[in-house]
């Protein structure tokens, strides 16, 4: 195929059929680069009985590596363990570029420093904010050092994640793009009808969890039924946090005016949103965040906390900020009760048309690929260099374990080189000049 740019490795642990915003990302990533010509193959660890290698619309690959997850969705930890299946599969797939997705990710990490090892350029994304101070970041950072100390390119999804992701690896701010995340607007439709103001609808959906700002839900809730008899709640998703707020609703007798979804499958996600005339999000931090876009994409108006990079996601008449206190975000849901007669949710979805579109979270991320394709190859010696800046004892360490991994490489390709490995023909799916796939070939 003529137009084809690069082969392109997508890597994480967090991907369908598990949903979130890191899923959506590199689902709708794949799909678009796919559509400008580019070969693009996911890898993540086995769902269930989901293993092995699967399909997906427009021809996407997936290989689903027989790992279990071991917490919170990822596997465990193994440094090496992988080292196998990941060559084997750049080999096969004669993938050129190896995009991570998602600092949590230990799939993420690990295949990201098996490419650069046997040369590979590399890209990772990072979608979330992290501290300083509590022991878990403390930990997180130091990884994420490692991991991006020898890293190609980096790309974060607001400008706040972008500093964040700076300030915590120490990677070059230059090495740094920023490319925030879009909606399928042809998804998230506003009702065919517009609502009433008699009754007005607050919708949450969100895993109620303490980082999403649940126990704020706990005061909010409450006092805004208090305020406004003509308010009703509807809360989706699940969580820890979830026990929480059931015990607020029977103990304020709210049972008629608080409905409690729990988890909501992504498919179903619009057909709440439509329900309700007032998006609420709680987080405490946030590097982004794709359910505002997804309310906005309905035409609700949304009611955040101001953390993180939210205020970067939508334009000040389309949301409205708060505190993460309990008495700011009542000031904040009055306000927005008071401007809503003014809210046409189909001019607000045609204008996130305009702003997000997947297609050009595609060609700028192409862009960064480009760029990383174009910097010169680094020697095992100039690659631990880099290492060894990363600390005094932690800069030794890491060293010590890319040596491990280049030897163990060596070995691999002694024992199994690389021309025994059969590669895989590619296939490609008929286009039309949109880039959409013919119609029977879906």
């Amino acid at each position: 195929m003529a137009d084809l740019k690069h082969s392109i490795l997508m890597v994480s642990d967090f991907f369908y059929p598990n949903f979130g915003g890191v899923e959506s990302h590199i689902y709708y990533l794949s799909q678009c680069l796919l559509k400008l010509g580019h070969k693009v193959v996911v890898m993540t660890h086995a769902y269930g009985n989901r293993s092995g290698v699967r399909y997906m619309t427009g021809g996407l690959k997936v290989y689903y590596v027989p790992w279990r997850p071991f917490l919170m969705q990822n596997t465990l930890p193994t440094f090496y363990g992988t080292l196998p299946v990941i060559r084997t599969i750049l080999i096969r797939e004669k993938i050129s570029l190896v995009h991570g997705h998602q600092a949590f990710s230990t799939l993420c990490h690990e295949a990201l420093m098996h490419a650069r090892t046997m040369g590979y350029k590399v890209v990772f994304t990072d979608h979330s904010l992290y501290g300083f101070a509590d022991v878990g970041s403390i930990h997180m950072n130091k990884v994420l050092q490692f991991t991006l100390a020898d890293v190609t390119r980096a790309i974060c999804v607001s400008h706040t994640s972008k500093e964040n992701t700076v300030l915590r690896s120490g990677l070059p701010p230059e090495k740094v793009f920023v490319i925030p995340n879009a909606v399928d607007t042809a998804m998230f439709k506003p009702a065919q009808e517009r609502l009433g103001h008699n009754e007005i609808v607050i919708v949450v959906i969100s895993r109620l969890v303490y980082r999403k700002g649940a126990d704020l839900l706990v005061e909010v809730i409450p006092e805004v039924c208090r305020l406004y008899p003509n308010v009703r709640f509807i809360v989706g998703g699940d969580g820890p946090k979830r026990v929480r707020l059931e015990e607020m609703r029977e103990k304020h007798s709210l049972q008629d005016r608080v409905e409690m979804l729990g988890a909501v499958p992504h498919a179903s996600v619009r057909s709440v949103l439509i329900s309700g005339h007032i998006f609420l999000n709680s987080s405490l931090t946030e590097a982004f965040c794709i359910a505002i876009l997804e309310a906005a994409s309905c035409g609700l108006l949304t009611v955040s906390t101001r953390v993180g990079g939210v205020p970067e996601v939508l334009p000040d008449d389309m949301i409205v900020l708060a505190e993460p206190d309990p008495s700011d975000m009542v000031q904040a849901i009055k306000k927005a009760i008071s401007i809503l007669p003014k809210i046409d949710p189909q001019v607000m979805h045609d204008r996130m048309k305009r702003l997000y579109n997947w297609n050009d979270v595609a060609k700028r991320t192409e862009i960064v690929y480009k760029r990383a394709l174009k910097c010169s190859d680094q020697s095992l010696l100039e690659s631990l260099s880099r290492y060894l800046s990363c600390g005094a004892w932690a800069g030794k360490l890491f060293c010590l374990v890319m040596i491990i991994d280049f030897l163990l490489w060596r070995l691999l390709e002694l024992w199994q080189p690389a021309k025994d490995i059969e590669e895989v023909p590619d296939v490609f799916l008929p286009r039309d000049q949109d880039g959409e796939n013919i119609e029977g070939f879906r």
